[in-house]
């Protein structure tokens, strides 16, 4: 299944599929256009099936973005993989921080 960033409405997105190093620079161009939008935004994570490192890093730089251009995102149902590869990182207030929208 490829990788996707889908448009649910005006302010809100989806990634759907596999977020790794193979995968993350087919969504990554269509986030960064959708976070240099007027936010809020949020982008629903409950579809991606499977993750690494480069899953993790591509949140970041996409929050990295959003701040940069002024607009809030929230990440909703960050997967368990996802969840766990930011504790190991020491990220995962970070994770949590956004996920929560704050």
């Amino acid at each position: 299944m490829p990788t996707r960033f889908e448009v649910r409405a005006a302010d809100s997105y989806a990634v759907c599929g596999p977020l790794t190093f193979d995968t993350v620079t087919a969504v990554w161009p269509q986030g960064v256009a959708a976070l240099r939008g007027p936010g809020p935004i949020q982008i629903d994570l409950a579809q991606v099936s499977r993750t690494d490192s480069a899953g993790l890093a591509l949140l970041v730089e996409w929050l990295r973005t959003a701040k940069a251009s002024g607009t809030k995102v929230l990440f909703r149902a960050p997967p368990d993989q996802m969840q766990q590869l930011a504790e190991a990182c020491h990220l995962d207030g970070l994770l949590k921080s956004v996920t929560a929208g704050i």
